[in-house]
């Protein structure tokens, strides 16, 4: 296997689930003493939230390539941007390296196409849910309809995210709060929901949600395993959309 960059951070509640599920996923295929070869950078979340909210995006974007660079003198031979919305700045990141980012979007294309999804309703941050760049990636490259929650469900599943989960907080108000807003989303004709931020599998899970849940990290997680396992089909994938 070759090192696999983890650009993380962002937050590290969920970097956390990227390095314990890749290592169990390489303990569970390979057996024994074997673990995932990985380089982690991790920033400080607080200056990449700021640039976020002020729309600083090239600053950000410049910052995490930068890093990403980092990474790759380090030895990485690819990367794992840990978090959904940053992948706004994905395509600054891949032109500053010469190694391939496994990009979230598509993990989560392929695992819907999977299971004959059409019609998905995406969760996020108000970033990912008001842009383009994830939703058009699902829409354009993969077929898919997306649907939204609507605007004031988006403002508050936001401060959720940044006020809550990335801190760590669990409350049962606010999970209840995203199950009532599966459950509008599925009455209007979502036949699954994407997780689109890294957090928020720290507060659903399929057993509760009234839609079937495609989880961004673990179907990131599952490329990133794909990848240090030698994965051809994930190999060629990459040649074409790097």
């Amino acid at each position: 296997m070759q090192s696999l960059g983890i650009l993380g951070g962002m937050s590290w509640e969920s970097t956390l689930s990227y390095y314990r599920w890749l290592n169990e996923g390489v303990r569970e295929r390979l057996g024994g003493l074997h673990s995932a070869p990985l380089i982690l950078h991790s920033v400080d979340f607080a200056g990449i939230a700021a640039l976020q909210k002020s729309g600083d995006w090239d600053q950000a974007g410049r910052l995490l390539a930068e890093a990403a660079q980092g990474l790759e003198r380090a030895g990485a031979k690819a990367l794992l941007l840990a978090t959904n919305t940053m992948h706004k700045v994905a395509p600054l990141i891949s032109s500053a390296v010469n190694i391939p980012l496994l990009h979230i979007g598509d993990g989560v294309g392929v695992a819907l196409q999977s299971r004959g999804i059409k019609r998905v309703a995406l969760l996020g941050t108000r970033f990912t849910l008001q842009q383009d760049f994830y939703r058009l990636r699902l829409v354009e490259q993969y077929g898919f309809e997306v649907l939204l929650p609507d605007a004031e469900a988006i403002i508050e599943l936001d401060r959720i995210i940044y006020s809550e989960l990335c801190l760590g907080v669990i409350r049962d108000v606010s999970r209840q709060y995203y199950l009532d807003c599966l459950a509008g989303l599925r009455e209007a004709g979502a036949e699954a929901a994407v997780l689109g931020c890294t957090e928020i599998s720290l507060l659903l899970d399929p057993g509760n949600s009234p839609l079937p849940l495609v989880d961004s990290t673990a179907e990131h997680v599952r490329m990133g395993l794909e990848w240090l396992l030698g994965n051809d089909r994930l190999n060629r994938q990459l040649k074409t959309n790097n």
